[in-house]
């Protein structure tokens, strides 16, 4: 695992909603727009599946993600590379869903998606495009 820096939790935290990529296991891309992600920790990010179908079917086949962020106000992006477990129970998935019914009782808040960042590349234009940050 790698810790995020702060430039890249800050540009986190402000872009809404996050795009995520999944693939299956034989390679389909998916892309969706997370409404709920939160960062728990330096190394761990926390993803609410509400609503997930092909991207629910692609973790449980192929559990990596990849997330992008960007600032329109630092111009600065970011791609965050991580594994993904998914818990359906258990005190990590109580933890986002007393979360996501605080902003939403009627949310369904079935898994948390827990994700570990394992690399980190810059994701703006420009001569360091595509450099891995950690």
């Amino acid at each position: 695992m790698v810790k995020m820096p702060p430039e890249v939790k800050e540009t986190l935290e402000k872009q809404k909603p996050v795009p995520m990529a999944t693939a299956s296991k034989s390679a389909t891309p998916n892309v969706v727009f997370i409404g709920l992600c939160k960062i728990l920790d330096d190394e761990t990010i926390m993803i609410a599946d509400n609503f997930f179908y092909k991207t629910a079917s692609n973790l449980a086949e192929n559990p990596k993600v990849s997330l992008l962020c960007y600032s329109s106000e630092s111009k600065k992006s970011f791609q965050i590379k991580g594994s993904v477990t998914v818990h359906k129970e258990g005190p990590q998935h109580q933890q986002m869903a007393d979360w996501v019914h605080s902003i939403n009782p009627k949310l369904p808040a079935k898994a948390a998606v827990i994700v570990k960042v394992e690399e980190i590349y810059n994701a703006m234009w420009g001569p360091s495009a595509g450099k891995k940050v950690v």
